[in-house]
């Protein structure tokens, strides 16, 4: 027999117990319950009467949150839950409300404290929570008594698209929504004007169905007409615009910022434009609301000259071989325009340069701080040479001692001439500039006589034999 039986007598009003009036609703049962157990609970309140006080309220209110033990104990009092008068409320009409089986009966296995047949709708999740100071908003449930009740509307989540420079420059886009929200025709009561809500007859206004399995045990489940709230709009009372949910859809477009220095796969949020709460379905209509958030989820498309690697730009610049060999200076772009960058002798493919301060946008910098822009070098080799560009090219590998080079303009190895003159017959121009630059010239023959020398060895010859036939 519960404490309180034991305690108050089979003439005591269970309603005193907790506080109430013997005609409250089952919402005001529960809040009583709740503010008792919170202040009589042995964790909390270390009093030697405490202890009682709380199983007091808590065997008080298993009996009136079930409509059919709140009937029996104000029908027939303290009898009713005496196990040895064998009472059955669940009974049938065989032998008057006494004539279950002995000692049995649907309150068998109810006691004090939590050890018993305890399966009331206890919230134990919120009612703990209150003890310790916690708490939490509700999105679209209603809370405990502990708390204020604040309903909260759903996020919404969108995705946009933007392009490389404007993740580096930011941008503003135009996003089409269509959230909840609040009814106009009944301001978000979801009701017809005049009308109110009532108790849901299937849970009794406990938000939640009790179901009696074997041994005695209960099992407690959510009241799905409705949902778990306690109370319902009387068939014909709903609001003909939104159809009871105090909601309705409508198109928006919302004007989202970006800020320069975004990344792909980024989330920006937009603070009170998602849902707003359906408070037409909350069990206080007019509790506070407040409405979600919208989480626009970034896509950066690539670009065709610039990487990213954090707030770093990177970028390939692509130079001759000569300018590799030979150094110079070329013109890269940047985020916002072109400079000139100078090219070391003898860069060669993966060589990095660092400009400081020319990338990305840092997001959060005070300082408006930006990356690095990293040029790395890629030196363009040729296919193919024509005729002039090879020899060249083979004078360099001779210059510079190469042997492994392939050779097949022979500058350097001429052939063996029938004559010295005739090594450097019909040769190009860029292979007789070659030769003259070496000095291989120099290795020739002499020229030959001009005729008026010939004519002068000629005549010394024949003086001699004019003087001998004279004489």
């Amino acid at each position: 027999m519960p404490e309180v039986q034991r305690k108050y007598g089979a003439v005591f009003h269970l309603e005193e117990v907790l506080g109430i009036g013997k005609s409250a609703s089952a919402s005001e049962v529960k809040k009583a319950y709740y503010a008792l157990a919170k202040k009589y609970h042995p964790d909390t309140n270390k009093d030697a009467k405490a202890k009682d006080q709380f199983s007091d309220a808590q065997a008080a209110y298993e009996l009136l949150s079930d409509p059919k033990k709140k009937e029996a104990w104000d029908q027939y009092g303290a009898a009713a839950f005496d196990q040895g008068a064998g009472f059955d409320p669940n009974g049938g009409s065989a032998g008057g409300p006494f004539g279950g089986a002995a000692g049995g009966g649907g309150f068998q296995g109810f006691g004090g404290g939590f050890g018993g047949g305890f399966a009331a709708d206890i919230n134990f999740e919120d009612l703990f929570g209150a003890f310790t100071g916690g708490g939490r908003r509700s999105r679209g449930s209603r809370q405990s008594s502990f708390q204020e009740e604040i309903l909260v509307g759903q996020n919404i989540d969108v995705q946009t698209n933007i392009s490389f420079m404007d993740a580096a420059k930011g941008t503003s886009k135009d996003i089409l929504i269509t959230p909840l929200v609040q009814c106009k025709t009944c301001s978000g009561r979801g009701m017809k004007k005049g009308q109110s809500q009532s108790d849901c007859h299937k849970c009794g206004g406990t938000g939640t169905r009790v179901h009696f399995v074997q041994a005695g045990f209960q099992m407690a489940s959510t009241c799905e007409t409705c949902g778990g709230q306690g109370v319902v709009i009387p068939r014909g009372s709903e609001c003909g615009t939104c159809g009871g949910n105090g909601v309705v859809r409508e198109r928006k477009t919302v004007n989202v910022d970006i800020p320069p220095g975004v990344e792909d796969g980024m989330r920006l949020r937009v603070s009170g434009e998602g849902d707003a709460a359906p408070t037409g379905t909350a069990a206080n209509p007019n509790a506070r609301s407040t409405r979600g958030d919208l989480y626009v989820f970034i896509r950066v498309a690539p670009d065709a000259r610039f990487g990213r690697s954090g707030s770093d730009v990177l970028y390939t610049a692509s130079i001759p071989l000569t300018t590799a060999v030979l150094g110079g200076e070329v013109t890269i772009p940047t985020l916002n325009s072109e400079v000139k960058l100078k090219v070391a002798t003898g860069t060669g493919t993966g060589d990095k340069v660092t400009l400081g301060g020319m990338g990305m946008p840092k997001l959060g910098s005070r300082r408006n701080a930006a990356g690095d822009l990293r040029v790395e070098f890629k030196v363009v080799m040729p296919k193919y040479l024509t005729a002039n560009q090879r020899t060249i090219v083979e004078m360099l590998a001779d210059e510079l001692g190469d042997k492994s080079a392939k050779r097949i303009m022979n500058v350097g190895s001429p052939s063996t001439p029938s004559s010295p003159a005739d090594s450097h017959k019909n040769e190009g121009f860029l292979k007789s500039a070659w030769h003259r630059l070496t000095h291989q010239h120099d290795n020739t023959s002499t020229k030959p006589a001009s005729p008026a020398s010939d004519a002068e060895a000629k005549g010394e010859d024949e003086e001699p034999k004019k003087a001998a036939g004279s004489g």
